[in-house]
């Protein structure tokens, strides 16, 4: 379950056995969301205001490159 990035307190990872589309997983505490790195979709989502989303998709969408970089670096090996 490689950790990507840890920005303001939320860890952005994946799991090693992951499915398609590319996607992250975002969590703080009880809090989660998962967002699709094409799109930037939440397609899931806890415990996570309105606010705090549109953060993540800020983050998401700030650092899209190095995400995509690491997902395609560990699913082409």
């Amino acid at each position: 379950m490689p950790t990507i990035l840890r920005i303001e307190g939320y860890r952005f990872f994946f799991f090693s056995n992951e499915h398609l589309p590319e996607h992250m997983h975002v969590e703080n505490g009880d809090k989660y969301a998962r967002i699709e790195l094409g799109t930037l979709k939440v397609t899931d989502s806890y415990n996570l205001s309105s606010k705090e989303l549109k953060k993540l998709l800020k983050i998401v969408e700030s650092n899209h490159t190095e995400l995509q970089r690491s997902w395609d670096d560990y699913f082409t090996e």
